[in-house]
């Protein structure tokens, strides 16, 4: 399988399709982009010249021809034997995906990798179409954005070859991606499970009158998730019981039956997505952000991600 990669295809230009098309193009690499949504070009080119003072501030200098190393095309298949790796970003559904992956299965080289940026369906649900290579198919899940947010989860299929697995690992790190490997297929794979968790319980909280939905918000930013940002929970845990090799078991000692109790009372008041927490949960939601100016949000969001990212690759270095 090919290892050197010079150009990418984006099937499917939404925010994450343009967010990785930027990364593609900052790191050097030809973008072959198709969508059929009208005026897509255009909302890319108004995506790009937003981000690119980003990517020059995270990557440093960046020759600005690079931003021009990109061409949309209305039929994606003719141009599938020159690219050396695709990553697919349409919309999260098992028979769109499974017509999709058909053609690129058809149409693409033998030797690259077709990776998916589904966000919970495994590849294994959409390959039963596919007649020549399915091997060489797997998700390469990004975080939102791609172009700014590390993680990257690569998820096979039972039949993925490993080959595939190692060229799109060692693809993503070149980027300057953290890629981890997901060793088995399930809905949501990890950190939208994660994620899912953490908010089905906030879900509730909000909707039992428990806390608002901006104070939510700050016990996270202020709190578990300026840890998160450097430790994840394992390691916090063992910090929590000491540190050192032997501080996780502590943790999970000292309180352990302290947990269990929050837990069944988190099972007892789970979220249960009933009309009437859906309807509080809306309206709490909706005042809150109703006060948001979302451009400033988003840049300001762009700009502690790029001090925070900085910060702990200093710290690796020392």
């Amino acid at each position: 399988m090919s290892q050197k990669i010079h150009t990418v295809a984006i099937i499917g230009c939404g925010v994450i399709g343009m967010s990785w098309a930027c990364l593609f193009l900052a790191k050097g690499l030809k973008v072959i982009i198709t969508d059929p949504v009208e005026g897509t070009e255009q909302r890319f080119k108004e995506y790009l010249d937003d981000a690119w003072p980003t990517l020059e501030l995270q990557l440093g200098s960046i020759d600005q021809q690079q931003a021009k190393n990109y061409e949309f095309v209305d039929d994606i298949a003719p141009r599938l034997g020159s690219v050396d790796f695709i990553q697919e970003n349409g919309p999260e559904n098992v028979e769109f995906k499974q017509n999709l992956f058909k053609i690129l299965d058809q149409h693409a080289r033998s030797d690259i990798v077709i990776a998916s940026s589904s966000s919970g369906l495994p590849s294994s649900v959409f390959i039963g179409k596919c007649e020549h290579q399915p091997d060489r198919i797997l998700i390469g899940h990004p975080f939102n954005p791609p172009h700014l947010i590390p993680l990257v989860e690569v998820v096979p299929h039972v039949g993925t070859s490993s080959v595939a697995v190692s060229t799109a690992l060692a693809f993503y790190r070149s980027l300057g991606k953290i890629p981890v490997l997901v060793r088995k297929e399930v809905p949501g794979f990890v950190a939208n499970r994660l994620q899912a968790a953490i908010n089905a319980e906030a879900y509730s909280l909000i909707s039992r009158g428990v806390i608002s939905a901006e104070d939510l918000d700050k016990a996270v930013t202020s709190g578990p998730g300026l840890r998160w940002a450097v430790t994840g929970p394992i390691v916090t845990n063992a910090l929590g019981g000491g540190g050192g090799a032997d501080g996780f078991s502590t943790r999970l000692e000292r309180l352990g039956p302290a947990i269990r109790g929050w837990e069944d009372d988190m099972h007892k008041h789970r979220f249960d997505w009933s009309e009437e927490m859906l309807s509080v949960l809306k309206a709490d939601v909706a005042e809150y952000l109703a006060t948001v100016e979302w451009t400033q949000l988003t840049r300001q969001r762009d700009s502690v991600l790029l001090q925070v990212l900085r910060s702990k690759s200093q710290t690796r270095e020392d």
